[in-house]
This record gives structure tokens, C-alpha cells and sequence, in this order.
């Protein structure tokens, strides 16, 4: 049984993962009149798209020093301030390099959070029940994809799809979210492990009570042991030591994955990608739509299987179902014989596949597999190398979509899903059901 209070927590900590969803998807309904805006060419265009997620590569690399420094609480509500600074400012600016410039900021509060709030939740969570409430920051993600895209439609629908201002209503709203976020933050404490981690021992123990109140004294002294452990190893507190090079080359796998299935590509530049298969210009935004809805509700039917199932039984589930759905829309955009509405159906399919395996697995996984000493800086490394990845992808991804079209994009995502197939099999092992501690001892002793 969950307590009230963690489940309270960890539900206002995943708001924060609201917030990330929105933000980054937000702008697949506004790129275009922002490109009209500001006349910008091919790779400008690009650039602006991308800007975002290059702030945050910044706020995964950096967003672990705040973290390990000033506690996870208190790095949240600076995350909180940055998003709503961003959403307010970039919505309101008439410069471009200034819209930049807030864009960029904006993803350094998503590149922190999708280091923080994992590490948090994954902090307070009982074993039995850590990886559904760590899933419930991706499900706030999606959750924030399908708003921002519903808002996206609403905003077109009501002003009309020539309006000129449009896009910035729909960066606007943003703003209300990021304050009701800022203000629940107050009501969550700090996390025993990083006050144990600080010598705050008393503290640490009242938390733990609330957690765990039949167990929280064994618990408390699994976590010291594990701590002084970690310390008396020679590189114990390093993450680059040696040590941890498994667990390191098992964060950048999955992050890396995870990116070149294409799932930011598609939810990026699905307007056009649908607009590119047949359909008018607010079709496509309905259709978009219809993808945020399909990754919420397999997102949740995630939440009921990640714990009982396991990470790595879905991860090999999607897996499969991946490189089927990628290798249907390659087909289409190659043979383009029958209605566009069969690439609603293939890229909804593909969306389900992806939320249920590896869209609910990969921050729950590299959440679980660093010890406490590292924990933040190994979340860094999986995070950093998620948004590098986007980056890339996102940037170069409307250049490799005119020079191999559709069909040859498509087919590039679906042979890097095989490569996905064979990294679970072969190296990915399960971590459902054991406490933090156990994991460290199975992946590191």
C-alpha cells in the first residue's frame, strides 16, 4: 500500500514532468507561423525548433550540481521560477534572438527536471510500488504533450489558422501551469536519502517514518551502510571512476535509444509530417492530437504493468512493436497506394508501442540503477545523452526528411529499433521489485 503522503509527493513532484511535456510539444503548433514570423530559412528554422532542447543538454549536464548542493526540493522550485520566466517572456518578445535566448532557458528547466524529479520520486518510493510512482512523471509528459497540442488546436480553432499571433498564446499558457507547480512544491519535504547523504540523520529518520512505518529503521541503516560503503571505495564518490562504468553504459544505451526511435522528430514535426501524407493544415493538427491522446492512455496502462510485469519485459515488448509500426510508415511514404489515414493509424501504433515501453521505462530505469552517492550525476550522464540525441535529431531531422523523404527517415528510425531489440536481450537486466540498495549490490559488486 502506498502512503498518502508519497503518493501526494510524488504527484506534485510529476507535475513538474507536465510542464516538460508541455513545453517541448508546444511548439510543433507553433513552428511554422514562427517561421513565417521572423522569415526564416531551412536550418533557421531548425535552430529555432532545436533551441530548446539545446538548453537542455545545459540543464541535464548542470542540473546535478543544485541537486547534490542544495537538495532536490529546492533545485525544483528553481525550476519552477525558470519555467514560468520562459513561458511568460517568450511568449510576449518581438525579437528574435531574445525569443532564442528565453526558448533556451525554458529547456534548461527541462533538462533539470527530467534529472530532479526522477531522482525524487525514485527517493521517497518503496520498492514495491517505485516504479509506478516514478511512471508518473512520464505520464505527466504525455499528459503535458496532450494538452499542449489540444490547447494548440483550441487556439486555432478559436482565432483561425491565419491569425498571426497565435503561437504566442500557445507558449503563453504555459505560465499556469509553472505557477501552480511553484506553489505545491512548498507542501513536499526534502529526501531522506540526500539528508542522510548531508549528516542530517534526525530529519532523514521522520521522513523515513512516513514512508516506511513498519520498516523505516531497517531501511535507514541499509541506507548508512550503503553510504559509507560507497565512501571507503577508493572512487566511491566519483561516477567516472570505473566503478559504475556499467551501470554508465547502461543509462546512455536506453537514453540513446530512445531518441533514435524518433519519437521527438514525430511529435516535433507531426503537423507537417501529416500535412506531408495528404492532410490539410488543421487536420493535421487534430490528427497530431490523436497521437498525444494514444501515448496518454498507453502511458497509463503502463503504470499498471511496469511493477508487475517489469522494465525489461516491456522494453522487449516495444521493441518488437516498434520496428513493426516504423517499418508500415516507411512503406506508406515509399508506396503512397492507399488513404493518409492509414498513417494516423501506423504512427498511433507506433506511439502506443513506445509509451508503454520505452516512453514509461527510462527515467523509472536510470532512476534505480546509480547508488546514492552518484545517483544525481549518473542521472545526468542518461539524461544528457537523451537531449544530445534530440538535439540531433530534432535539428537535422528536416534536412534528412527533404534528402531521403518520408519513407527513408522512417526506415532509419525502425533499423536503429532492431539494435534496440538486441541491447535488451543482451545486456538490459530487471530491476522491478528491489530496493535501491539491492540493485547497487546486483550491478555493481
Amino acid at each position: 500500500m502506498i502512503q498518502r503522503k508519497v503518493l501526494t509527493w510524488s504527484i506534485i513532484v510529476a507535475l513538474g514532468g507536465f510542464i516538460f511535456g508541455f513545453d517541448t510539444v508546444v511548439i510543433s503548433g507553433a513552428e511554422q507561423a514562427i517561421q513565417h514570423y521572423w522569415h526564416l530559412g531551412r536550418w533557421a528554422q531548425g535552430f529555432t525548433i532545436s533551441i530548446a532542447i539545446v538548453g537542455t543538454v545545459f540543464g541535464a549536464f548542470f542540473g546535478r550540481i543544485p541537486s547534490d548542493l542544495l537538495g532536490r526540493k529546492k533545485s525544483l522550485v528553481i525550476i519552477a521560477l525558470i519555467f514560468l520566466f520562459s513561458a511568460l517572456f517568450s511568449s510576449m518578445t518581438t525579437n528574435w534572438y531574445v525569443f532564442m535566448a528565453l526558448r533556451f532557458i525554458g529547456g534548461i528547466g527541462v533538462g533539470a527536471s527530467s534529472i530532479i524529479a526522477p531522482v525524487y520520486i525514485s527517493e521517497i518510493s518503496p520498492a514495491v510500488v517505485r516504479g509506478r510512482l516514478v511512471v508518473l512523471f512520464q505520464f505527466n509528459i504525455v499528459f503535458g504533450i496532450v494538452i499542449s497540442l489540444l490547447s494548440n488546436y483550441l487556439i486555432v480553432y478559436i482565432l483561425g489558422p491565419v491569425h498571426t499571433d497565435s503561437w504566442r498564446y500557445m507558449l503563453g499558457v504555459m505560465a499556469i501551469p509553472s505557477v501552480l507547480f511553484l506553489l505545491l512544491l512548498k507542501f513536499i519535504p526534502e529526501t531522506p536519502r540526500w539528508l542522510l547523504l548531508k549528516g542530517r540523520r534526525d530529519d532523514a529518520k521522520n521522513i523515513l517514518m512516513v514512508i516506511n512505518p513498519a520498516g523505516f529503521e531497517n531501511e535507514l541503516k541499509d541506507i548508512e551502510k550503503s553510504n559509507t560503503d560507497d565512501a571507503e571505495e577508493p572512487g566511491g564518490k566519483e561516477l567516472f571512476s570505473g566503478r559504475y562504468n556499467f551501470p554508465i553504459k547502461l543509462a546512455i544505451l536506453i537514453a540513446f535509444f530512445n531518441q533514435v526511435s524518433g519519437i521527438n522528430a514525430i511529435l516535433y514535426y507531426a503537423p507537417r509530417i501529416f500535412q506531408n501524407a495528404g492532410f490539410a493544415k488543421q487536420d493535421s493538427l487534430a490528427s497530431s492530437l490523436i497521437l498525444g491522446v494514444v501515448n496518454f492512455i498507453f502511458t497509463m496502462i503502463a503504470i499498471r504493468f511496469i511493477d508487475s510485469t517489469g522494465r525489461r519485459k516491456l522494453m522487449f515488448i516495444g521493441s518488437f512493436g516498434l520496428i513493426i509500426t516504423l517499418g508500415l510508415v516507411s512503406y506508406y511514404f515509399y508506396d503512397k497506394g492507399f488513404s493518409p489515414n492509414y498513417v494516423i493509424g501506423f504512427l498511433s501504433l507506433f506511439i502506443a508501442f513506445f509509451a508503454f515501453s520505452q516512453g514509461a521505462v527510462i527515467w523509472v530505469f536510470i532512476s534505480e540503477i546509480f547508488p546514492n552517492q552518484v545517483r544525481a550525476k549518473g542521472q545526468s550522464i542518461g539524461s544528457l545523452t537523451h537531449w544530445i540525441m534530440a538535439v540531433l535529431i530534432t535539428f537535422f531531422f528536416p534536412f534528412f526528411n527533404e534528402k531521403l523523404g518520408d519513407g527513408g527517415t522512417f526506415l532509419f528510425f525502425g533499423i536503429m529499433m532492431i539494435f534496440q531489440l538486441l541491447f535488451v536481450w543482451k545486456l538490459m537486466p530487471e530491476t522491478k521489485g528491489k530496493s535501491l540498495e539491492d540493485i547497487e549490490h546486483t550491478l555493481i559488486h
